[in-house]
């Protein structure tokens, strides 16, 4: 049975481009599934899947107390397997088409305000060590781009053009995309350049841009702990990099930005996952004394479609 998990996840990356995050996480609640069957129904082969071990196994999540997000994501992770060991030939007919899935309040990200982004950037200027200056660059091309974390850390020198005040980011071809940076950004870029990375590098032949103390790529589980050591010192409380990208956003609108300009830059595929920035940008506004700055008319046309 898990034989025919592993077809599935590399169906997933090699078919439809899932990210080895995603198909690691489709992976850890396969695997959970596969031991219920096989512990709760002794199941022996997927033909013996029905409706009712698939109704037992959602009551089984519940009772185990897991929020409603996350039985939310194992539930579409059990019907894509499904659906696709019925592509296969596995089964017969689908048992989990009529599967419910509980309930999902929409998720509102959370920014912070523009005096807390500067706080947060003060602190690695308070040193001049190499690693400062990149944990500097690294902020302000963040807060500045609004890229993930995983575009951060995957950059190469090349994928800089600080004459054009512009930076290249994008884990897929299909997906890059060149994104403007500000100001400050390009300074912090330019200094790290210039006086950090050449005494962290320890190959001439390293292309990638932010380096560890060991001259390798920064890891995205290294800028995670450089973050929080600085939220700690800031007083900013328990932030992760994806806060950062909200944080852009969000203050992006409230700075005139139209919202299909932002939807480009985060290298969103539909303008409707962008919308949700509309409702933490009041938030910030409000936290931050001043009203929200109206751009969601112009990122329409007169039919009101993407």
């Amino acid at each position: 049975m898990e034989e025919r998990i592993e077809r599935f996840l590399a169906a997933l990356g090699r078919d439809r481009g899932f990210s080895p995050n995603t198909v690691s996480a489709y992976r850890n609640d396969l695997t959970q599934f596969c031991h219920f069957l096989c512990e709760q129904h002794a199941v022996q082969s997927w033909a013996e899947l029905s409706e009712t071990i698939l109704t037992n196994y959602v009551l089984y999540l519940r009772e185990r107390g897991y929020a409603n997000a996350t039985v939310a994501r194992k539930v579409a992770a059990v019907k894509s397997f499904c659906h696709y060991l019925v592509e296969c030939g596995e089964l017969r007919h689908d048992p989990a088409a009529e599967l419910p899935s509980p309930k999902v309040d929409k998720f509102i990200p959370r920014a912070i305000t523009p005096e807390q982004v500067e706080a947060l950037l003060a602190q690695p200027a308070r040193e001049r060590t190499p690693e400062a200056l990149r944990d500097k660059a690294m902020l302000e091309t963040l807060y500045a781009s609004g890229m993930r974390v995983s575009e951060l850390t995957a950059l190469d020198v090349d994928d800089l053009d600080l004459e054009a005040g512009q930076v290249r980011c994008g884990n897929k071809p299909e997906r890059q995309r060149w994104v403007p940076l500000s100001p400050s950004a390009i300074a912090a870029l330019d200094e790290y350049l210039q006086l950090g990375r050449p005494f962290l590098r320890q190959s001439p032949t390293e292309q990638a841009l932010f380096l560890n103390h060991r001259g390798s790529r920064l890891t995205r589980q290294g800028f995670w702990l450089i973050l929080k050591s600085y939220a700690e010192a800031a007083e900013l409380g328990d932030i992760t990099p994806h806060t950062l990208r909200h944080t852009f956003a969000a203050h992006a609108l409230t700075r005139g930005r139209a919202l299909r300009e932002i939807q480009q830059v985060l290298g969103h595929v539909s303008i409707s996952t962008t919308q949700v920035y509309q409702q933490v940008a009041e938030q910030v506004g409000r936290a931050n004394g001043h009203a929200l700055v109206s751009t969601v008319a112009a990122c329409y046309d007169n039919n009101g479609s993407e």
